[in-house]
């Protein structure tokens, strides 16, 4: 029997945690989080509370970027893979058929109406890679459009359907693409015309700015999308699951009838990578047209019992603590609350989003003062002044948030579907106290924003 003791070897070099990751890893990311005071130390965590090693709470309106959408260390999905682990399954074979994947994917498939079948690989930009390969082969066409800020991996495929161009810089050539305005069709229609466009990559409300497709864009999308023989995929990675309400974005009009669905991030719980794409029956037929073929699209870690376990285990507890509802609920009264404040805060532009999911938005103020502070900060970097509350949220009141994307005065809240009003109440309260100081020139605040200036002028 091994003498390796995981737990022996975290109590001896856990503390080195950033200096290892200065070592080995990215070593901007230390540096990042120490610049801007992000470079807390968490011990465990548990639902929507992360604790550091003096048991303080930190409120997690993040979920890990929207994968803990059960809250963290859910017991349900933790017992479903400690039994799948004693199971002691004979995993991976590759030349089996395993029952975990297909009962996953009916489960899948149950809540997706008009899908039927599906492809397991370990991560969103996965999912979205096999979209587009399925829909280039399906339709035997190259071009894939996607829109405008749209944000659908880092891979090389996935990255030549990026709309934001800080993620593209330097990693050309990619992928024969097009982007055009979200909502606008008669840009869709004009690249449709040239007879040589696979599909539409869309995301039901980008992740980026947390900005949504217009009304009836889907749904009409899709009908233009089918008469030029294209395909419309749904890339439901962040909004799928639960998050804005319904079980997938995209269901939230009845009229919407994608051809393929790519979902990941909060199926497996947070435990587990994992991603999915579902597709209509044809495509997946002309993609594994033959035996010759039945490899033709495969992932070595993809349909593994323990994210399939944690999967099953994810959708059985969203239903059980109908969590779908809360989150509409909870995304209704956050959203609520926060749009209320709109008039009372010139620096507050816009609260937007649907369910959990939600964007809060600043914009330039009216007043001489704000407008002078506001103008020294976009000088500098775009996004300073989102940064500049993001960061007292932590500091200050142990929330943690995000800028919603580079150069975006957006703050993105993701919180895992589990918040109640209680956490409602504490993000607000800690929300409105940092307003009321940027509107009564806070000290403190604006010091903070001028070293943020100082650094944005030092990295140009």
């Amino acid at each position: 029997m091994s003498d390796f003791d995981l737990t022996k070897l975290l109590a001896e070099r856990g503390a080195e945690r950033y200096e290892l990751h200065t070592r080995h890893l990215n070593h901007q990311l230390p540096r990042m989080l120490r610049t801007i005071g992000f470079d807390k130390v968490y011990e465990r965590a548990e639902g929507a509370s992360l604790f550091d090693a003096e048991g303080d709470d930190y409120l997690d309106m993040l979920a890990g970027f929207g994968v803990m959408g059960l809250g963290r260390n859910h017991p349900v999905v933790r017992r479903a893979l400690h039994e799948v682990l004693d199971a002691q399954l004979a995993d991976l074979t590759r030349f089996d058929c395993p029952p975990l994947p297909g009962l996953l994917a009916e489960a899948l498939l149950a809540r997706a109406p008009g899908m039927e079948r599906v492809f397991f690989g370990n991560s969103g930009t996965e999912a979205v890679e096999t979209a587009l390969k399925f829909a280039r082969y399906a339709t035997g066409r190259p071009r894939i459009l996607y829109c405008d800020h749209a944000f659908h991996g880092l891979t090389t495929g996935s990255l030549s359907v990026n709309g934001e161009e800080c993620f593209r810089r330097g990693f050309a050539p990619l992928l024969p693409d097009t982007a055009v305005p979200l909502g606008d069709l008669g840009a869709l229609e004009r690249e449709l015309r040239r007879g040589d466009v696979a599909g539409l990559i869309v995301e039901p409300i980008q992740g980026k700015g947390v900005l949504a497709a217009p009304p009836g864009y889907l749904a009409a999308a899709g009908e233009l999308l089918h008469r030029h023989g294209a395909l419309l995929i749904a890339d439901e990675v962040q909004t799928g699951l639960g998050r804005t309400g319904d079980f997938l974005a995209y269901q939230h009009e009845a009229e919407v009838q994608p051809d393929l669905v790519c979902v990941a991030k909060a199926l497996s719980g947070g435990f587990v990578p994992v991603g999915a794409t579902l597709g209509k029956e044809w495509v997946f037929r002309k993609v594994y047209s033959s035996m010759d073929r039945v490899q033709v699209h495969s992932a070595s870690f993809g349909s593994n019992a323990q994210a399939m376990a944690a999967g099953l285990a994810t959708l059985h507890v969203l239903e059980d603590e109908n969590l779908i509802a809360n989150a509409r609920r909870m995304g209704d009264l956050l959203r609520e609350r926060l749009a209320a404040l709109v008039d009372d805060y010139e620096l507050l532009h816009e609260v937007r989003g649907r369910g959990l999911m939600i964007g809060i938005e600043f914009g330039r103020p009216k007043s001489l003062a704000l407008r002078s502070r506001w103008t020294m900060l976009q000088a500098a970097r775009r996004g300073l002044f989102a940064q500049m509350v993001v960061v007292p949220l932590l500091q200050r009141h142990r929330i943690l948030t995000q800028v919603s994307g580079d150069e975006l005065e957006v703050i993105k809240l993701t919180p895992p579907l589990v918040i109640g009003e209680r956490e409602v109440d504490r993000f607000v309260g800690a929300f409105t106290e940092i307003m009321d100081e940027a509107h009564n020139g806070g000290g403190l605040l604006w010091d903070f924003g001028r070293n943020l200036v100082k650094q944005a002028v030092a990295n140009r």
